[in-house]
């Protein structure tokens, strides 16, 4: 069974911050600098009003003209959720996090480490009780057969009650009922959660288009011909017609890992060499930090607290883990140019650690082992930026088939050994 942890409006809330009165009045955040003009989420004020994630700002302001705009600060809201995630990997879950505020694992590894604990509850929800316990609130919990089912469960949840499941019996039922919105987040995976535009804005125009249609319901899409989604809308048309006939693909847990950050406040107005020169304080405190020890740093994020509100990072992944300060210098400081506006403190983070950088290399290599490192290396920085699916290899399996799909199959790509 698969779990789903939810934080409602956590990028909202996160924004928000001290504000929480206004998440009586319509609220959303407002577009992200340099990306589409889409709204984030929204209150319960504004989608009493049609207002929704990834809806046009010109069409959110023409539905309600009171609607109030904050400044997404996805830096909070990502320190908030990390330790979340922190939480639940605590009690052993294995947590795929497609997006900041939703989380789903699998319950059956942990049946018999949590089950007999909390008396006669089943092996399920005996774990979906102990991961709220360790989240706490406002966090919701739910469980289903497949993801779509473990969301809505912990949709219904309400406070003060046990976190519901959907059994095998009801999936049908429940997934027939929902609304094709509820797709929004599960057509577009990116790789390791990172925000990618072209892919939302192509999951909204496939959801939006089968609305228009008439197709309300994932019932009444479970109902049409595969042939007619797949020349209307494509792949993405084909992955929701699988969600919603019960399909459902392996988690795509990820994969824990300590990070190391440094801060540095600005002063008023800091712009030019003075950014220059904190970012080469900051990477130079990052080198000297204890944790870091000898290793090489691989994947980089560069965060700010902007002046006029919210919050700002990028990511940057080596193309070798280094523990160079030039090269480090080089490969992020480009990214500064992308500053939306001012900024209170800038922070850098290393988000990956490498192999230590004092590893004591043969004198002479031969031309395989050499072949063999870059290809070890070649390995990690792909799995870095897309995640650890990013490579997989064509394992021949009946090569006498007349059925391209039976002759060969995609298999996980192992790392090759250094000798």
């Amino acid at each position: 069974m698969i779990a789903c942890a939810l934080i409602p409006r956590l990028s909202l809330l996160s924004a928000l911050n001290d504000r929480k009165e206004l998440l009586g009045k319509p609220v959303a955040l407002a577009p992200e600098p340099g990306g589409p003009q889409v709204i984030g989420q929204t209150s319960g004020a504004a989608e009493a009003f049609g207002l929704r994630a990834g809806m046009r700002l010109g069409e959110a302001l023409s539905r309600c003209p009171n609607l109030t705009l904050v400044a997404a600060d996805p830096v909070r809201a990502t320190a908030v959720w990390e330790e979340s995630l922190s939480r639940l990997e605590g009690i052993g879950a294995q947590v795929e996090a497609p997006a900041p505020g939703e989380a789903f694992f699998e319950t059956a590894p942990l049946h018999g480490i949590y089950g007999p604990r909390l008396g006669s509850r089943g092996g399920a929800e005996a774990v979906l009780v102990k991961a709220r316990r360790a989240l706490g609130p406002p966090a919701k919990l739910g469980g289903g057969a497949n993801r779509l089912c473990a969301r809505e469960a912990a949709t219904r949840m309400r406070a003060r009650r046990a976190p519901m499941v959907v059994g095998d019996g009801a999936a049908a039922r429940v997934l027939a009922e929902l609304p094709v919105a509820s797709l929004r987040g599960l057509l577009h995976r990116p790789a390791r959660g990172r925000s990618d535009h072209a892919g939302e804005m192509a999951e909204a125009t496939c959801i939006d288009s089968l609305e228009r249609l008439g197709v309300m319901t994932l019932g009444e899409l479970a109902a049409l011909p595969a042939a007619a989604i797949s020349d209307r809308f494509g792949r993405l048309g084909l992955r929701a017609l699988q969600l919603a006939r019960g399909g459902e693909e392996p988690l795509r847990p990820r994969m824990p890992s300590e990070s190391i950050e440094c801060r540095l406040a600005l002063p008023e107005a800091a712009s030019g060499q003075q950014l220059d020169h904190a970012l080469g304080l900051l990477i130079d405190r990052l080198l000297a930090h204890k944790q870091r020890g000898a290793r090489t740093i691989r994947r980089l994020r560069l965060e700010a607290r902007l002046a006029a509100g919210g919050g700002w990072h990028v990511e940057v992944v080596m193309r070798s883990a280094s523990s160079s300060a030039e090269r480090l210098r080089l490969a992020i400081g480009p990214r500064l140019v992308e500053l939306p506006g001012p900024a209170i403190w800038i922070g850098l983070r290393a988000i990956e650690l490498g192999p230590p950088a004092g590893d004591q290399r043969p004198l002479a290599d031969t031309p395989a082992d050499e072949r063999r490192g870059r290809i070890v290396e070649a390995v990690r920085q792909a799995r870095a930026a897309a995640g650890r699916d990013a490579l997989l290899r064509v394992v021949e399996v009946d090569h006498r088939s007349r059925v391209p799909e039976r002759r060969a199959m995609l298999a996980p790509f192992l790392e090759p050994k250094r000798r």
